[in-house]
């Protein structure tokens, strides 16, 4: 009787390609309230891997962790540690800048644990969609700036060395002018942001275009966005792009054809040139 065929592989000694979920990570405890994180960690981790912290966008309210999980497990798979947190909400009394505070802690925390989760210290990616494009632009314009950071994990920088956003909001003054092309629902979802302040110095502050500095160094920005968007206009990553290159940063962007604020924005080959982008610059 002839012998059934076998197939055969060879082991995997380095783990290469494989991950594990980390979930329910503790990485503050702002304003009384436990905020945590969800990481995807490759098996060996005896080699320092580069760090991508995901924000997921939210309107500034508590970010649903589990949205973008089996894309960003991709990065993993890849050899990265990635990491998408929670925020405080500004619906729930905590107005800006408590979202900053907070995804700049979370970047303190993963560095202070780099040993524990396998991450290289000095090679940390923010990458963000919607308010959490925002948030992932502020943060790469100010790294450890004093103002933005808080006692917890103080002695550890939350600077990064690469920006990857989405269909972020960049101007946000632009976005409570009753003469944009921003919907009325957008409009006054800003203007709730403001909290009963004055709404322009808030949507000032909240503005990364106000961020950039000639002569400082920053780090690569990668800005996508919909020319179909009517949430967060495309006209916002365009004056962020100019106002990136007008300062000589490395910036480029990515401009998706008939598509609106999310859903069908992304695709395959889309996720693969954002992952591709990542993979040359960090």
């Amino acid at each position: 009787m002839a012998n059934p065929e076998i197939l055969e592989f060879e082991c995997n000694p380095s783990l290469e390609g494989m991950a594990r979920l980390v979930p329910d990570v503790v990485y503050s405890t702002a304003g009384g309230q436990e905020l945590k994180m969800t990481l995807m960690v490759p098996w060996n981790q005896k080699i320092s891997r580069p760090l991508v912290v995901f924000v997921q966008g939210s309107a500034w309210t508590r970010p649903d962790v589990n949205f973008e999980i089996p894309q960003l497990s991709q990065l993993a798979r890849m050899g990265y540690v990635v990491a998408t947190i929670d925020h405080r909400s500004a619906a729930e009394g905590h107005p800006f800048p408590a979202y900053l505070w907070d995804t700049k802690t979370a970047i303190r925390f993963l560095r202070a644990h780099a040993a524990e989760y396998g991450i290289d210290p000095s090679r940390v990616c923010i990458y963000g969609t919607s308010s959490g494009g925002n948030t992932a632009l502020l943060v790469g314009l100010t790294g450890d700036d004093p103002q933005f950071k808080t006692g917890e994990y103080a002695q550890q920088s939350d600077s990064v060395q690469l920006v990857v956003e989405c269909f972020g909001p960049a101007n946000l003054k632009h976005m409570i002018d009753p003469n944009s092309q921003v919907d009325s629902e957008s409009r006054q979802l800003m203007l709730g942001l403001a909290g009963g302040k004055d709404p322009h110095a808030i949507m000032e502050a909240m503005s990364p275009v106000n961020y950039v500095l000639p002569g400082k160094a920053y780090p690569p920005f990668f800005l996508l966005h919909g020319d179909a968007d009517k949430l967060v206009p495309y006209e916002q990553s365009l004056e962020m792009l100019q106002t990136l290159q007008a300062a000589g940063i490395d910036a480029r962007m990515a401009r998706v054809h008939g598509a609106p604020h999310e859903g069908s924005f992304w695709s395959e080959a889309l996720v693969a040139e954002i992952f591709r982008y990542i993979r040359e610059k960090l």
